[in-house]
């Protein structure tokens, strides 16, 4: 049986890939300081499963309790999620960001060096693209012509962004000169939840993220919705996102694994002749293709609940640009994936956690 190693694996992401992966037939062990999540999340895994994942409360920048749980598993693979995430709070706290993200990772990618562990699902996003970028707003009909994964990357909009773009050239030379094998996954706004309702999104106060954030405002935990500022150039003024269920974003996650599982067996050295080898690195947008400005999320959110989502306009955070979206069309055509859950069933999903 392989064993994967799942960073972050009690985050919103992170829980759906453990679950994801476990009903796959892998075993999987999760690292993660819990700082963005809880250990209800191991219990709602457990619930789904039947039985408790592997768990070690570790910081990625501890490198030697990190070690601890190199030397009890023979790893085969990681699927790496542990991240601080917040656009907007990168532009606060640039250097908190470089930090965890980028000090987090190169302690988990020397380890996975020390113990041979080449093959790497990186958790990237969109925001690695440079801006601005091309509308389908203004011109839908036009779909090649949103972003392709042969854009530009370097010119970020916020520390968050550059910090994925800063990792994937490592993960770049990383394959070039010590044999890694990686894909980057590039997405931005996963919403909803398992269909269990044992998982999901519930951050503590206010939310980062639309979804949640719209949900509290339904149930009357948080009075009204704030949207951030109304003079983009977009639908109606509002910003605008390409949506994607987190079942669906984790299912990509699957086929990258089916994918680098096929890679010639010459990558992976015998044991005594384990010299740095070239790897494999490919990129994929997992997109669904459609766009939702924010005052469209919430005239679909109030027709599945049922409820009113009182909001007011706020200035603009820093960081946020007025339309993110992608072409997934690499991804549909090389690893056999695309998106298949319509927006109304992900808010459904996503009300049915927060109205149990």
């Amino acid at each position: 049986m392989k064993t994967i190693l799942i960073t972050g694996g009690t985050g919103y992401i992170g829980s759906h890939a453990v679950v994801a992966f476990e009903q796959a037939g892998y075993k999987t062990v999760i690292v993660d300081n819990l700082s963005n999540s809880s250990l209800k999340t191991i219990d709602g895994i457990e619930k789904i499963i039947g039985y408790r994942p592997d768990f070690f409360e570790v910081d990625l920048r501890d490198k030697t309790k990190l070690e601890d749980v190199f030397r009890k598993y023979d790893f085969d693979w990681v699927v790496h999620f542990a991240w601080l995430k917040a656009v907007w709070e990168s532009c606060e706290k640039p250097l908190e960001y470089f930090d965890n993200n980028i000090v987090w990772s190169i302690r988990l990618f020397e380890l996975m060096k020390d113990y041979w562990v080449r093959n790497i699902i990186f958790s990237s996003s969109a925001t690695v693209y440079t801006s601005p970028q091309p509308s389908p707003l203004k011109e839908r009909e036009q779909a090649q012509s949103w972003i392709k994964e042969d854009f530009v990357t370097w010119n970020t909009s916020n520390p968050y962004g550059t910090t994925k773009f800063l990792l994937e050239v490592i993960l770049t030379d990383l394959s070039k000169f010590a044999g890694f094998n990686v894909i980057n996954l590039r997405y931005f706004n996963p919403i909803g939840a398992h269909e269990s309702w044992y998982i999901w999104e519930d951050p503590d106060g206010i939310p980062n993220n639309l979804l949640p954030y719209i949900m509290k405002v339904a149930t009357g935990e948080l009075k009204k919705l704030r949207v951030f500022w109304d003079d983009y150039d977009t639908v109606d003024g509002t910003w605008v996102r390409d949506y994607i269920d987190v079942v669906d974003l984790i299912d990509g996650h699957l086929k990258a694994y089916e994918l680098l599982e096929n890679i010639p067996l010459s990558n992976f050295p015998p044991e005594g002749e384990r010299i740095a080898t070239k790897g494999f690195i490919d990129n994929f947008n997992l997109w669904v293709g459609r766009w939702v400005s924010v005052l469209e999320m919430v005239e679909a959110a109030k027709k599945v609940t049922g409820k009113d989502i009182t909001y007011e306009i706020a200035p603009r955070r820093e960081g946020d640009l007025g339309e993110v979206y992608c072409n997934p069309s690499k991804a549909k055509s090389i690893l056999d994936w695309e998106a298949t859950t319509s927006l109304e069933d992900s808010l459904r999903n996503s009300w049915k956690f927060y109205n149990k």
